[in-house]
């Protein structure tokens, strides 16, 4: 058995305190039932997580002081199949050093998907 799938996701906000994105989702993403992988899930919400711990300026492979993920701790509460999910990233601690970002993942009329806690440490 072949499985493929791709991610892909929008920034449809972004500033210094929040970041917001939208994900489509799609075949490539959904698990043999039909729901949404909580890979997928604890991927967008991570990469959500940290475009807001970067915070302003360009994002590129390779970059220095990109804020590496060293904790993930994740509720998942609910799925769907189809529609598209929105990430909500916002700081519980802005460190110097180490981040804590609270994203939560919500789908349809802003139903609770996913519930997701990271901490960041800037990379040198």
């Amino acid at each position: 058995m072949k499985v493929e799938g791709a991610i892909e996701f929008t920034i449809v906000e972004r500033s210094a305190e929040r970041v917001v994105a939208e994900m489509p989702i799609r075949s490539g993403i959904k698990n043999p039932f039909g729901v949404v992988h909580a890979g997928a899930m604890l991927w967008f919400a991570d990469v959500t997580a940290t475009v807001l711990v970067i915070g302003p300026g360009d994002i590129s492979e390779g970059m220095s002081g990109f804020p590496l993920a060293i904790n993930l701790n994740a509720n998942l509460v609910a799925n769907q199949t189809e529609g598209s999910f929105k990430a909500v990233a916002s700081f519980v601690k802005r460190g110097r050093t180490v981040s804590v970002v609270r994203t939560v993942v919500l789908g349809a009329n802003d139903k609770l998907i996913a519930d997701v806690t990271t901490s960041h440490v800037l990379s040198k």
